[in-house]
């Protein structure tokens, strides 16, 4: 992965002038390629990651596998643009063994998951099956570790 890609998918808030410094550049030509990547559409989107356990709503995430009958002309491409458009649907992807794609769906509580489970994603034409797991607890996300303390990279070093 491109050096500039990678200092921005562990911190999308370095500023210009850091990655600038990190990659012996300058801040117009990072600004420059930035521009690049968000036009190509290789940058989609900047997020924050959030301890969804911090805060006082409670949400539901579910993980969903489906097994799909893959069309003559699309494959697995036009059920899962169905399935992606559903706002629940957070994060999709097509995988390799028993089921074909990995879903990941929230909703305001259990019974608005299982209810959009049961009566809009399992009557969908082309869905064979589905397996669903309740999330529990996030241990860890995108690399960081969601509970304790942050973990600290310099190697120890004993007198």
């Amino acid at each position: 992965m491109d050096e500039l890609l990678s200092i921005l998918k562990k911190n999308a808030r370095t500023s210009l002038e850091d990655i600038a410094k990190m990659t012996r550049s300058t801040p117009a030509a990072v600004a420059a390629r930035l521009a690049e990547y968000e036009k190509a559409g290789t940058i989609r989107g900047y997020r924050t990651l959030i301890n969804e356990d911090h805060l006082k709503e409670d949400r539901v995430t579910a993980v969903i596998e489906v097994k799909v009958q893959p069309e003559r002309e699309g494959g697995f491409d036009r059920i899962a643009r169905r399935i992606s458009g559903f706002p629940e649907v957070v994060n999709m992807h097509l995988m390799s063994g028993k089921y074909d794609l990995l879903l990941f769906v929230e909703g305001e509580n259990l019974r608005k998951v299982a209810s959009f489970v049961s009566e809009r994603l399992a009557t969908l034409d082309g869905v064979l099956s589905t397996g669903t797991h309740f999330m529990l607890k996030t241990y860890k996300q995108d690399g960081v570790l969601m509970d304790g303390e942050k973990a600290d990279d310099r190697l120890q070093v004993s007198p």
